[in-house]
């Protein structure tokens, strides 16, 4: 792996502009600015994602785990009584390198005490709005459910089967492989139909994400149960993932332990869990929602490109064997 210099000057000016923007956003909202530590001795079990390991020789032999996302940190502040809380920073994720990924970028995440995932939206449009304030698109908002999202692109909602699932998208021409589990197909069909499927001009926000794919959200108790999470799409960029967080410590070590046993059958790393976040969340979290936003894929929408190495001073490439 090597990296190598990649946008233009203009790109990063563009970038300053919009951290100044973030940050002016939310001292007008007396939110507070925190700084976590990258290091943890912990690591993700979160299936779609895997951490890069690291060593200390000051810390002992152990090996520790770069964060994929601040959010257990922050959430430890949270239970301590910190209220309000923003963050940018650095995060770093393995197996992620290509068009829209990077092994390691710049997110910008935040909790609001007393917010659901519904004020949250409105919160994160307005952001959103502020840090695209130059890039000269008169962006809309739409908010539709997943399931409605599916049946508009696809003609079946996130109840049909499996097999119907796979039905639609073959019919659609998209290669559907062998084996995939039903979420798994379905996160296909929001990749391949679905998000190509939003208007260009659209800040579309996707929400009611199947309980399946809670991750760390609550449940809203319907039937069926769906979870309280949005995702933000833009010109076919996922730009931010929120929940209104869950805050049942026996229920997230239920989800994590779930996770640590999947990656276990499948022969996937099975990292140490983060003992010290499911004790804050036992201590007490208080009622709040939360988000995360790739700023780098942010400046690349505000700048017009369609690879997120514009918008980095620095990119990550293969090493050449």
């Amino acid at each position: 792996m090597s990296y190598a210099r990649a946008g233009s000057l203009e790109a990063l000016r563009t970038r300053a502009r919009m951290l100044a923007r973030i940050r002016a956003f939310f001292a007008a909202r007396g939110v507070l600015e925190v700084e976590t530590p990258a290091l943890s001795p912990a690591g993700v079990s979160d299936l779609a994602l895997d951490s890069v390991m690291a060593t200390a020789r000051s810390l002992g032999p152990t090996p520790l785990y770069l964060h994929t996302s601040p959010e257990y940190a922050m959430k430890r502040l949270l239970a301590g009584g910190s209220g309000d809380i923003y963050q940018v920073c650095r995060v770093f994720r393995d197996d992620e390198l290509g068009r829209w990924h990077q092994p390691e970028f710049t997110l910008l995440e935040w909790y609001r005490i007393g917010f659901d995932d519904v004020r949250l939206m409105d919160e994160v449009e307005a952001l959103l709005r502020d840090a695209l304030a130059d890039d000269g698109t008169r962006w809309r908002s739409e908010r539709i459910s997943y399931s409605d999202a599916l049946v508009r692109a696809l003609g079946v909602d996130s109840g049909a089967s499996t097999a119907s699932v796979a039905a639609s998208l073959a019919e659609r021409g998209v290669d559907v492989p062998q084996g995939l589990t039903h979420d798994a197909l379905l996160d296909l069909a929001f990749a391949s139909v679905v998000v190509p499927s939003f208007a260009a001009d659209a800040l579309t926000f996707v929400c009611d994400y199947p309980a399946s794919q809670a991750a760390l959200a609550r449940l809203k108790l319907r039937s069926p149960a769906v979870a309280a999470r949005f995702e933000v799409f833009a010109r076919g960029i996922e730009l931010a993932n929120g929940f209104h967080e869950l805050a049942d410590a026996a229920e997230q070590r239920r989800r994590f332990e779930a996770e640590i046993e999947t990656r276990r059958r499948t022969g996937r790393h099975v990292p140490p869990l983060d003992e010290a976040f499911l004790d804050a969340l036992a201590r007490g979290l208080p009622d709040c929602a939360g988000v995360a936003v790739g700023v780098d894929r942010l400046v690349a929408l505000a700048v017009g490109a369609d690879d997120v190495a514009a918008a980095m001073a620095f990119v990550h490439r293969p090493s050449r064997g």
